[in-house]
């Protein structure tokens, strides 16, 4: 692991004080121009927001669900949800702060997510969904041993609380991981 990108790390359920900083570092990882500064810009296939803060409360107060926040010297730096359904986790609303993207910052947290998900809810697999045109990152999920399903979900479209889309091609893909079962 990298032990730079893992320095001074502190990793906690977000709490509603959390929700404006959380909405902020998610927009400023996917849409508009501070989105650019990192590789997981949304900026040319979606305009709007990306969230808002009723939605980041939501992922909070919801049972069977966390919204993991990472923090380094006190300021917010990364979240991701975990959300328990089943047999397995659902993996979403991951941000990583764009200055520091490209860093290794982000395979320490799935990583983590994974762990947790694992020990805490005793799930096999984790589950996320991808906009199927992410190639970049789908790719990068590839690496960190998930795999495509094929299985589509359509983007809602008409619906701003998820961004304007820029193209008419839109969807999700199902992207799983089966999770490391603990060594006996």
């Amino acid at each position: 692991m990298d032990t730079a990108a893992t320095t001074g790390l502190t990793f906690r359920d977000a709490t509603d004080a959390d929700v404006d900083a959380l909405v902020a570092l998610i927009e400023s990882a996917y849409r508009g121009d501070s989105s650019r500064t990192g590789w997981t810009t949304e900026a040319d296939i979606l305009e709007g927001q990306r969230t808002d803060p009723e939605g980041v409360l939501a992922v909070i107060k919801a049972p069977d669900s966390r919204l993991l926040t990472v923090e380094r010297d006190g300021a917010v730096v990364a979240c991701c949800q975990l959300e328990h359904r089943g047999d397995h986790a659902y993996f979403g609303m991951f941000a990583v702060s764009p200055a520091l993207q490209g860093g290794g910052l982000g395979k320490v947290i799935i990583a983590e997510a994974e762990r947790h998900a694992h020990e805490t809810w005793g799930v096999a697999e984790m589950h996320m969904t991808v906009i199927s045109a992410r190639e970049d990152l789908i790719a990068w999920y590839e690496r960190r041993g998930y795999r495509r399903t094929g299985k589509m979900t359509p983007f809602p479209y008409g619906d701003e609380r998820f961004g304007i889309p820029q193209r008419d091609d839109l969807q999700f893909e199902l992207l799983v991981k089966p999770l490391a079962q603990p060594a006996q």
